[in-house]
Formats: structure tokens, sequence, C-alpha cells
């Protein structure tokens, strides 16, 4: 009897943890402050962009992973399906209402890096946060800005060593900002017990509760 009720919990665990892995009106606004955060950040951030690029050799592309923190953030403080996009699109709004340089082609770069990111937190099928997983993800945004870049006509034309070390230094500018530090971040607030009541009950948290 006592195993059958294990099980039943077990069985209750994973079906109450599989519910909460959707997004709730919490999560939903607990994302939206993020957004709201990081959408003044992009803001103020736009600058850097011309402090960088008097130096050459493409040296501003560095500074982009900035405008991916939101989504990569939101999800490593989350671990939900949707928050990247969310947070991601949210943020660019409101950097586009605070007069973003780029206008409304903010929310369009919100969107696609935003999906650049999300697409990789789904192909691990919202279980892995570690530092590896979030730089993947940092790096499906900065593809999604490049999209975005060639379609736009915003990168001229550059011979393929030019086109690489523009690319190359997009990509480590994100996996710093966007994958690394989002995850130092992420794990900094974790330890204060902030992000606790937002993650979903695992199947360990259900067997201990059990067990005791």
């Amino acid at each position: 009897m006592a195993q059958a009720g294990q099980a039943q919990g077990r069985g209750q665990g994973d079906r109450q943890g599989t519910r909460a892995r959707g997004l709730k009106l919490a999560d939903i606004l607990v994302a939206l402050v993020i957004a709201v955060v990081f959408g003044i950040i992009y803001k103020i951030w736009g600058p850097m962009y011309d402090v960088f690029k008097p130096l050459g050799l493409h040296a501003e592309q560095l500074s982009y992973g900035m405008w991916f923190l939101a989504g990569t953030f939101a999800f490593l403080v989350l671990r939900k399906p949707g928050v990247a996009v969310l947070a991601e699109v949210a943020a660019a709004s409101i950097s586009a209402l605070l007069g973003s340089e780029w206008g409304v082609a903010t929310l369009w770069y919100g969107l696609l890096q935003g999906l650049g990111a999300e697409l990789v937190f789904a192909a691990f099928l919202y279980r892995n946060s570690s530092v590896w997983v979030a730089s993947l993800a940092a790096i499906g945004a900065a593809a999604g800005s490049l999209v975005l870049d060639f379609g736009y006509g915003y990168i001229d034309r550059l011979t393929a060593w030019n086109y690489t070390l523009f690319i190359g230094l997009r990509l480590v500018g994100s996996i710093a900002i966007a994958g690394i530090f989002a995850y130092s971040l992420a794990k900094a607030l974790e330890l204060t017990g902030a992000t606790k009541p937002l993650r979903p009950a695992s199947r360990q948290d259900y067997d201990a509760l059990h067990r005791s």
C-alpha cells in the first residue's frame, strides 16, 4: 500500500510538474518586469556601439550581446517555454518606446533574437539551463540579429576575412554577455532564494516530500 501510495504521489507530482511548465500569470508578470529593466538598459547601452566603433576591426560587434540579454536571462530565471521570446520582444518594445535609434525595426530584432534563443532552449526540451546552453542560446539570438542585418542591408559588402571577423566578434560578445554573464547573473539571483517560488516543482521535490 505504501509503495502504491508513493507511486501515485510520484504520478501526481509528474503531472503537476508538467502542468507547472506552462506560463502562468505570475511568470508573465516576472518576464515583463525583466523586460522593462532590460528595455531601459538597451536604450542606455545604445551609445556603447559608437564608443567601440572608432577602435576599428568591427570592435563594436563585441557590444551586441547586451541586446540579447533579456531573453536568455528571463529563461534562466523562469525556465519556462516562451519566456525568451516574450522577454526579448517586450524589452525591444520598451527600447523602441524610449526612442531607440533603430525605430520600429527594433521590434523585429526583438522577435528574431528571442526566437533564436527560444529554439535553442526548446532543443534541450527546456530542461537544461547550464552556461553552455545559455551560450548556445546567445548564439541563436545573434543569428537572428544577423538575418535582419543582412535583410535590411545594414552590413556592407565585405571581404571573406572581414565577414569572419564581423560575425566572429558578434558571436564572442553574445556568448560573453548574453551567455556567460546572463548565467552568472541568474545564479547570483538564485543564491538569494528569490527564484525558488518561480520554478516548477520537480519529480525529486515530490519524492522528497513523500519520503518525509
